[in-house]
């Protein structure tokens, strides 16, 4: 198979390990978008499960090596993210530091949630921290208000998100080819 025409490898990662986080729920119903986008095969990185080490060691532990070699694998990443104080959760920023070179030259896009801002803080939050690993975030974003666009059993109820998940997706997926066609063709320079 051609590499264009091979599905874009989308890792949908979850950033908050929170207790009653709303993260899990937001994720399954993004990942039902993305399954109906015929340009992705998902894997779903919940960070609750990556067991991370509570402080960072010298030498990376096999839980920071199978979350790195996850991200190796995707050409492509969604963030769902909560704000947290105005940020994203330390777990997130743990997860990122986890791997480097695994995330160069590749789309970064993001499903945020929260209280009034929704969200979009954290994700001014992670532009900057992608950025310093070389991914390429996209302008675009979901971002749902807790407390109108999600219903009593956590589904997003919010019309306006699932346009925006399909913006998102298609802007991905020509983010994720591109950049996959141009890894393929030459080594990125770091």
């Amino acid at each position: 198979m051609i590499e264009t025409e091979r599905p874009l490898q989308l890792a949908v990662v979850i950033g908050s390990t929170r207790e009653g986080r709303a993260g899990a729920a937001i994720a399954r119903w993004f990942v039902t978008h993305a399954n109906q986008h015929a340009g992705f095969e998902v894997d779903v990185v919940d960070l609750l499960d990556a067991e991370l080490p509570a402080h960072l060691p010298e030498g990376a532990t096999p839980q920071q090596e199978s979350l790195a070699e996850r991200i190796d694998r995707a050409d492509a990443f969604v963030v769902v993210t909560p704000e947290y104080n105005h940020s994203f959760p330390a777990s997130l920023k743990q997860a990122i530091d986890s791997a480097y070179e695994q995330w160069f030259a590749k789309p970064v896009a993001f499903v945020s949630y929260g209280g009034v801002a929704r969200g979009l803080r954290a994700v001014e939050a992670l532009r900057l921290v992608f950025a310093e690993v070389h991914a390429t975030t996209i302008r675009n974003c979901v971002s749902i208000g807790l407390e109108d666009g999600v219903d009593a059993s956590g589904w997003v109820s919010d019309p306006d998100a699932a346009r925006a998940a399909k913006v998102t997706l298609d802007q991905l997926h020509w983010w994720g080819g591109a950049l996959r066609s141009a890894r393929a063709s030459r080594p990125y320079v770091s």
